[in-house]
């Protein structure tokens, strides 16, 4: 019972068995599928809500452990807990997906049983890579979720699907290999040094390892989570991959998948080879400063307004990069919340270039304008996002951004200072396109009938526009649950015990707020 009582656990299955109970749907039933689809997923998001609600900010230590034997004779168990970085990864998931779903409903027509159990079966290994505390059931959960991506943009993606969907999948599977190789070396030096075979993440901290082993085996791991970040130069599978995909599949290809490497630094890489990591940070950190300079120039150069928000991301994961790298409190604890800005603001840029698709069938800059005169509401809200993704003050993308370079400078201040470049060049490339789609004269006569935004659109909108107006005055809340597991990330890196959590703290209007 505990399987289903535990809400990490439940979190896993209920999506998981969703998507089996949506392929058993008899022909003729489709019409229930989005009902279902939508239910499943809505269900899982109040879930983590329950989780949101008992977790203690105040404690470092992992929560809502699970911890059950699964094959017991090599060390391996079904073992699950969060922090608050876990944490915010799953709420923004389970956010995200009932969006995804709702998106799809008019643009999906085909294999509708399959399209909704495939992103049923997505959710529940993402939300099993964020909860797992043994390594071979996070390569389990890190590999499986491969399969439904795959399958979303082979089937439900443009033109070049396949193309894209078969580079998607050999990039990161190639990183895997290595990564699942690094592991086995892990466990084996283990099992050597105490004798006991275990691939528990906690047991694994801190264990024997030479200063040379280190090195080869952080390259392994980092190597893998470099391909999913995706860190420059490893990014080239992410364009194709955006562009083809389906709205859903994009959204939740930068909303959660992206996040998955910045994740497996936090929780894998840096922990396991802390002497490794210390070597290779200024590295990562450099490219990721060029990932931000190099994408934000590519972003600028699109006339495609998807390809244009996918090299944003290349460019705003380079930041993230910047600030886990650096191994300072606020540098690292701006990066976490980077990884939630991006997910909300990427994701509803997404979704407003696919209601310009659903409606124009074209995604080329020079084939709007005016738009502001035909599409209010959508011109508002596309307003308040491209705001929102180059940082504006009083929106989530600015409190993060800010906190990166603010730590960053103390560590790599000719990094953080570049890095500022990158800021500026996403106000030049996301204010130019929304400048060349919403004003300027209609110019074309099929835009001239261009229907608003409808009420399903209002509604899986209306929640992402909320968090980015909340985490913009209002950051306390989501800080304070990470800050714990920031300070262990950082003690982790540098050998040292987990320092005594500092409450965290932000004036508005004159108050402290918490």
């Amino acid at each position: 019972m505990e399987f289903i009582t535990n809400p990490l656990s439940l979190l896993i299955i209920l999506p998981a068995a969703s998507g089996l109970a949506l392929l058993a749907v008899p022909p003729g039933k489709e019409g229930a599928l989005k009902g279902l689809a939508l239910a499943a997923a809505l269900l899982t998001f109040l879930v983590s809500l329950k989780l949101y609600a008992g977790f203690d900010p105040a404690q470092a230590a992992m929560q809502f452990q699970l911890d059950k034997p699964w094959l017991p004779s090599f060390g391996i168990n079904y073992f699950l807990g969060i922090d608050g970085i876990s944490l915010l990864m799953i709420m923004l998931t389970a956010l995200l997906m009932p969006v995804a779903v709702l998106a799809s409903f008019s643009y999906i027509k085909e294999s509708r049983r399959a399209y909704y159990a495939t992103l049923m079966f997505l959710e529940a290994s993402m939300i099993g890579v964020f909860a797992a505390l043994d390594l071979f059931v996070f390569y389990m959960f890190w590999e499986g979720m491969l399969i439904p991506m795959y399958f979303l943009i082979g089937i439900w993606g443009g033109p070049r699907r396949i193309y894209a969907a078969l580079k998607f999948f050999i990039y990161t599977m190639a990183g895997s290999v290595l990564m699942l190789v690094a592991i086995l070396w892990v466990v084996s030096a283990q099992h050597a040094a105490t004798g006991a075979w275990t691939f528990s993440l906690p047991a694994l901290y801190g264990g024997a390892l030479t200063a040379q082993a280190q090195l080869w085996l952080f390259a392994a791991f980092a190597l893998a989570f470099a391909v999913k970040v995706p860190l420059f130069p490893f990014h080239t599978w992410l364009p194709d991959a955006h562009v083809e995909a389906p709205t859903a599949g994009s959204v939740l290809l930068a909303g959660v998948l992206l996040k998955m490497g910045v994740y497996g630094y936090l929780r894998l890489a840096v922990p396991l080879f802390p002497d490794a990591a210390r070597v290779f940070a200024p590295w990562l950190a450099g490219l990721g400063v060029v990932g931000i300079i190099y994408g934000s120039l590519v972003a600028w150069s699109q006339r495609d307004m998807k390809k244009m928000v996918a090299y944003s991301s290349v460019a705003h994961l380079g930041t993230v990069m910047l600030g886990i790298m650096a191994f300072e409190p606020a540098a690292v604890a701006g990066a976490v919340l980077q990884m939630v800005n991006h997910g909300l603001s990427t994701g509803a840029l997404f979704l407003l270039v696919g209601v310009l698709y659903e409606r124009r069938h074209t995604r080329m800059i020079d084939d709007y304008g005016g738009l502001a005169k035909v599409m209010p509401g959508f011109a508002a809200v596309f307003m308040i996002v491209t705001l929102s993704s180059v940082g504006m003050p009083g929106l989530n993308g600015f409190i993060g951004e800010a906190l990166v370079l603010f730590g960053a400078f103390r560590v790599y201040p000719w990094l953080a200072g570049a890095a500022v470049a990158g800021v500026i060049l996403s106000a030049v490339y996301m204010l130019g396109m929304y400048q060349q789609v919403i004003f300027g004269p209609l110019r074309h006569t099929e835009n001239k009938v261009l229907p608003d935004l409808s009420a399903r659109e209002w509604l899986y909108l209306a929640p992402i526009l909320v968090f980015i107006v909340l985490i913009g005055v209002w950051p306390n809340p989501f800080l304070k649950r990470a800050m714990p597991a920031v300070n262990s990330y950082i003690a982790l890196s540098r050998q040292q015990p987990a320092p005594t959590v500092p409450e965290v703290k932000f004036s508005l209007g004159g108050k402290e707020q918490e």
